[in-house]
C-alpha cells in the first residue's frame, strides 16, 4: 500500500540555514526539522508516493538504510498529521481539498 503526504496550508514556516521551524496554526505546536525532515517536507506535494521522496530525496542525499529512512519518514509524517500540519492518506490528496 502507498501513502501519500501533503503540507497543510495552516503552518507557519522559516528557514534557517539548513533547518526549519514550522508551527501549527491550529495548536501552535512547534517542530524544528532538521535537513532530512526539510527534504520530505518540500517534497510532501500529494501525489508523489512517500516511498519515491524517501528514495529520490532522502536515501540519493544521506547516507542511511532504506528501510529505516522510510519507518523514520512515516513515523514523522503522522507526527505532523496528529498536528494538522500534513495529511497522510493511501490515495493521492489533492492540494486543493486542504
Amino acid at each position: 500500500m502507498s501513502v501519500y503526504v501533503a503540507r497543510s496550508s495552516a503552518v507557519a514556516a522559516r528557514s534557517l540555514e539548513d533547518e526549519m521551524v514550522i508551527m501549527s496554526l491550529r495548536d501552535s505546536t512547534l517542530f524544528t526539522l532538521n535537513e532530512a525532515a526539510v527534504e520530505i517536507w518540500q517534497a510532501a506535494d500529494g501525489l508523489t508516493p512517500l516511498a519515491e521522496i524517501v528514495r529520490n530525496r532522502i536515501c540519493a542525499k544521506f547516507e542511511t538504510n532504506p528501510d529505516t529512512a522510510y519507518s523514520d519518514a512515516e513515523s514523522f509524517c503522522r507526527a505532523l498529521a496528529e498536528h494538522g500540519m500534513m495529511t497522510v492518506s493511501s490515495e493521492p490528496i489533492e492540494t486543493s481539498d486542504l
